[in-house]
C-alpha cells in the first residue's frame, strides 16, 4: 500500500472516475465526520449548488455524489465519488473536506483520505492526517486541473468555525439560525381632516394611477447545515419541523459486505457466512388516507410510481451489495396527505440467513430540509427482515420513526408476511419472484 503523502504534495490522477475515502477509527467517544466536497472556480463556488455533502448529496452535473458511510474494520469511512470527465470545464479545483460532529478532528485518531480508481479499486493516492487539534472542519485534500489533466493535492487545513466557517470561506450562503422580529414602531395618530372649502368645479382630470411596484428578486434559499441522527433515545423527528414537507425525498440503505463472518451462530453452535453476492431488497408498506394499502418492492416487479398512488418508487435493484449505491427508493412529499403511513423494511433475497453482524446505515435525504439518519441496532437474532422506518401522518405532519427491529419469520411464513403481522397490515400475500 502506497505511504502516506506528505502535507502539500501532489500526484497525478490517471483514473477518469474516483471514489474518494474520508476514513478514522471508530470507538466509543469518538465524534462522529462528514465528508463533503466544493466544486470552485477562480476559488469560489459558483452557487451554493456547487456544495456537495449529507443534505445535498449530488452536484447538478452529476459529476460528484456523496455516498455514505460504511463501517471497514475498525474504521468509519465516509464516500464520494468524482466523475472527473463530467467535470464542468469552468470548475477548475474540487475541495474535499470532513466536518466533526460531536467533538474536535483533535479527538479522530486515525483520519485519513484516500483516492481510489473507481473502476479498478486501486488506490491513487492516501494522506493521513496527524496534526489536527481544535478543528471542527478539515480540508483534506483536493482534485485540481493541471493542463488538462487532473492531480490531487495533499491540504490538511483545519477550521475552528465548523462546516459553516469552511462552507462560508468558499462563497456558500449559510441558514441562519431565524431571530425574533423587532417590536413593531407605535403608530401615530392620524391628523385631524381639514373641512373641505366649496369651490367651484373644475375640469374632471382622471386621477394618474401609480407604476405598479416591482417585485423584489427571488433569493436563493440558503445550504441548511444542520442533520438529524435518530438514536433510542430519541428515535422521532417531525418532517415538517425539518422543513422537508415537500419536492422528492429519497431514502437508502448502506451496508458493508463481508467474504465471511461469524455472528449469532456462536450461540447455535454453526457460522453463517454472508458472501460478496448478498442481495438486501428495501421494501415500503404503504397505507393511503384512502385505505388503500400495497407494498412496494422489487419481488414481483412493484416499483411503484412518484406520479400516481402511492406517490412511492424503488429506484431499482441493487443486486451487487456495492456500498456506493446501495438500495434506494424516493417518496414524493407534494402528496404526503395522501400518505396515512409507510413502513419502509429490508428483507435478505439471499446471499446470508441473518442480518447477524451487519453493519448498516439508513438515511433520508428530503428535497428540502435536514437529513435524518440511523445506523441499525447489532443484529442477535436469525431474522432475515427488519422493519427500518415508520412514516405516519399526525394531522398533516409526518413522522419519521426509527424502527431497527429484526424479526425472525416462523417455518413457512415469508419475510414479508412476516413484517405485516407485526405491524397489523393485513394485506394477502402470494409467492412471487424477481
Amino acid at each position: 500500500m502506497q505511504n502516506s503523502m506528505p502535507k502539500g504534495s501532489n500526484v497525478a490522477v490517471p483514473a477518469p472516475a474516483v471514489r474518494i475515502e474520508i476514513g478514522w477509527r471508530s470507538g466509543p467517544g469518538v465524534p462522529d465526520a462528514d465528508a463533503s466536497a466544493l466544486l470552485l472556480s477562480s476559488g469560489k463556488v459558483r452557487s451554493d449548488a456547487d456544495f456537495v455533502f449529507y443534505n445535498q448529496p449530488s452536484h447538478a452535473s452529476g459529476a460528484v455524489r456523496h455516498e455514505g458511510k460504511r463501517a471497514d474494520g475498525g474504521q468509519t469511512v465516509d464516500c464520494l465519488t468524482v466523475d472527473l470527465g463530467r467535470v464542468e470545464p469552468a470548475v477548475e479545483t474540487v475541495v474535499i473536506a470532513a466536518s466533526a460532529d460531536g467533538g474536535t478532528f483533535g479527538q479522530v485518531p486515525g483520519l485519513n483520505i484516500r483516492v481510489v480508481d473507481a473502476a479498478s479499486g486501486a488506490q491513487i493516492a492516501r494522506y493521513e492526517s496527524a496534526d489536527a487539534s481544535v478543528e471542527t472542519a478539515f480540508v483534506l485534500g483536493e482534485l485540481y486541473r493541471r493542463q488538462g489533466a487532473w492531480k490531487f493535492r495533499a491540504v490538511g487545513q483545519g477550521y475552528s468555525s465548523g462546516l459553516e466557517g469552511l462552507a462560508t470561506d468558499f462563497g456558500i450562503t449559510v441558514d441562519e439560525p431565524q431571530q425574533p422580529a423587532p417590536a413593531p414602531a407605535p403608530t401615530p395618530a392620524p391628523a385631524p381632516v381639514p373641512t373641505p372649502t366649496v369651490t367651484t368645479p373644475a375640469a374632471h382630470v382622471p386621477p394618474v394611477a401609480p407604476p405598479p411596484p416591482s417585485a423584489p428578486p427571488v433569493a436563493p434559499n440558503p445550504v441548511q447545515l444542520t442533520k438529524v441522527t435518530l438514536t433510542k433515545n430519541a428515535p422521532t423527528v417531525s418532517l415538517t419541523k425539518q422543513g422537508g414537507i415537500s419536492g422528492g425525498m429519497r431514502v437508502n440503505l448502506n451496508w458493508q459486505v463481508r467474504k465471511q463472518f461469524k455472528g449469532w451462530g456462536a450461540k447455535l453452535g454453526r457460522a453463517v457466512a454472508m458472501h460478496a453476492d448478498l442481495d438486501l431488497d428495501l421494501c415500503a408498506l404503504y397505507e393511503l388516507a384512502d385505505g388503500r394499502k400495497g407494498v412496494i418492492q422489487a419481488l414481483g416487479n412493484a416499483f411503484g410510481s412518484l406520479d400516481h398512488p402511492p406517490y412511492i418508487h424503488l429506484d431499482g435493484d441493487d443486486r451487487t451489495g456495492a456500498l456506493a449505491t446501495g438500495e434506494n427508493l424516493s417518496i414524493n412529499l407534494d402528496h404526503k396527505n395522501a400518505f396515512r403511513r409507510i413502513l419502509i423494511f429490508v428483507t435478505i433475497y439471499e446471499g446470508a440467513r441473518s442480518f447477524a453482524d451487519l453493519n448498516a446505515t439508513v438515511t433520508l435525504t428530503p428535497q428540502h430540509g435536514a437529513s435524518i439518519d440511523f445506523s441499525l441496532d447489532e443484529c442477535t437474532v436469525p431474522s432475515t427482515v427488519c422493519a427500518l422506518a415508520l412514516l405516519t401522518n399526525e394531522h398533516g405532519d409526518l413522522l419519521v420513526r426509527r424502527e431497527s427491529r429484526f424479526l425472525v419469520p416462523e417455518r413457512g411464513v415469508s419475510p414479508q408476511r412476516t413484517v405485516d403481522y407485526a405491524y397489523g397490515w393485513g394485506l394477502d400475500w402470494t409467492p412471487g419472484r424477481k
